[in-house]
């Protein structure tokens, strides 16, 4: 989708030295719930061009850590985060970790994953779901207990099984449509509060 040359979130990245306008759902996001904090150590999933990251950065601060994964290059340096240009789907995560100094669990799991659009409504809908999935499973390995989980959504007729997947997970679950997502978008943010400790039924559970 083309930037709008006369849109306000637009103009006003441009303006606050972001990457994109995309900062400002986080920003939102964050605000409403207070789920971003100083000394947090946060994996940023689809972080290209990196405005996610910024922000991240800025609130986690010097004590905080933020690692961010995407099959575009993000041309960025920020003295409290590490980029991994790869495929999700095709890397050893927990390899990545130990490489870049990370220990294995995060206080915070962010994703902005968006499929290549076709302009199919049902492919692209299902094909965000999956990314939302590969997102969650992320989360489900490697979010601490307590943390905290966003991940972008194309609303479909999924959103109920995603929520619902979620609120299995986290003791609470929050839907935003931020006041900065354009109007003929259909994306939404699943926001899960306070990850639940896992239910451990049988030694071979345990990783």
């Amino acid at each position: 989708m083309a930037y709008n040359k006369r849109d306000h979130y637009y103009h006003k990245a441009k303006e606050d030295n972001f990457a994109a306008r995309s900062i400002y759902k986080l920003e939102e996001i964050d605000q409403k719930y207070r789920i971003i904090k100083a000394g947090m150590k946060c994996l940023d999933l689809g972080a290209a061009p990196g405005s996610w990251s910024q922000y991240l950065s800025q609130k986690v601060g010097e004590k905080g850590r933020v690692l961010g994964v995407d099959l575009i290059r993000v041309a960025l340096t920020l003295p409290n985060a590490v980029f991994i240009h790869a495929d999700l789907r095709d890397i050893n995560l927990d390899q990545i970790f130990i490489d870049n100094g990370f220990e294995p669990h995060f206080d915070g799991v962010f994703s902005d994953m968006a499929p290549k659009t076709t302009g199919i409504r049902f492919t692209d809908q299902a094909r965000s779901m999956e990314l939302c999935e590969l997102a969650l499973n992320v989360a489900d390995r490697f979010l601490k207990p307590g943390g905290n989980f966003v991940c972008k959504f194309f609303h479909s007729d999924e959103f109920t099984e995603l929520k619902k997947m979620m609120e299995a997970r986290f003791g609470r679950v929050e839907v935003l449509r931020p006041k900065s997502t354009r109007k003929e978008s259909k994306e939404i943010f699943l926001i899960g509060i306070s990850k639940k400790k896992p239910v451990v039924t049988s030694s071979a559970e345990v990783k």
